[in-house]
């Protein structure tokens, strides 16, 4: 899976990010964050072989509502969703292996 390479500056709103049907990757984070820049590479290995999943990269900050609806602290953060569930979360991958733990068996072939 090719993944995505900028944050998005627009938001969706919780209720469309709830609406998206199978599994959905949400990455909160900004383009200038050291922890989130560095964990780059090991989003793109733990994302490599799985094909069925969706990948938004939001970019987060104080006011936005989004990241605030999922209670969003420190960045990244990603938060594995199946049909507006959560099923897994992961603050500031340090391993790929924490990355796969969060993410489980979704998206795999």
């Amino acid at each position: 899976m090719k993944i995505t390479e900028h944050y998005a500056q627009t938001e969706p709103s919780r209720e469309a990010v709830d609406a998206m049907h199978g599994p959905v990757l949400l990455e909160f984070g900004t383009a200038w964050c050291g922890h989130c820049r560095a964990a780059q590479p090991r989003i793109a290995e733990a994302l490599a072989d799985r094909s069925g999943i969706s990948h938004l990269k939001i970019e987060d900050g104080p006011g936005r509502p989004l990241g605030r609806s999922f209670r969003v602290k420190l960045w990244p953060t990603l938060i594995l969703l199946q049909n507006g569930q959560e099923l897994g979360r992961v603050v500031r991958p340090e391993h790929k292996h924490a990355i796969d733990q969060a993410l489980g068996e979704a998206g795999k072939a």
